[in-house]
């Protein structure tokens, strides 16, 4: 199974991760969103509104799973089996961002 995950705070879910995650769905088996804790941040919604936010937008959809995960994005995509990390770019400094965080990864990934 083709599966991507799709990390992210998502507070809240905006037009552009909607538009990311409708994409995945064209590539992948499945899609898991996967909403990232942060004990040190502050949100404007909390994770279980988060969460029923996405499953609603997305509930005719079965390639989408949401779920909530801590730690390292990279060590849940291990734990689920995801081989594919979505991630949307606005402008050229998210890709350099985007790149030196995927090079992290593979760093990390225990093969």
């Amino acid at each position: 199974m083709k599966r991507a995950l799709f990390p992210g705070s998502f507070d809240p879910i905006t037009n552009g991760h909607y538009d990311i995650i409708k994409r995945g769905v064209k590539l992948f088996d499945e899609v898991v969103v996967a909403i990232g804790v942060n004990a040190d941040k502050n949100y404007m919604f909390s994770l279980e509104e988060r969460k029923t936010f996405i499953e609603n937008a997305f509930k005719n959809q079965s390639k989408v799973k949401v779920v909530t995960y801590e730690g390292l994005t990279v060590n849940f995509c291990e734990s689920i089996d995801a081989k594919f990390i979505l991630r949307g770019l606005r402008n050229p400094a998210d890709f350099e961002f985007e790149k030196a965080i995927a090079h992290t990864n593979l760093s990390l990934i225990h093969i």
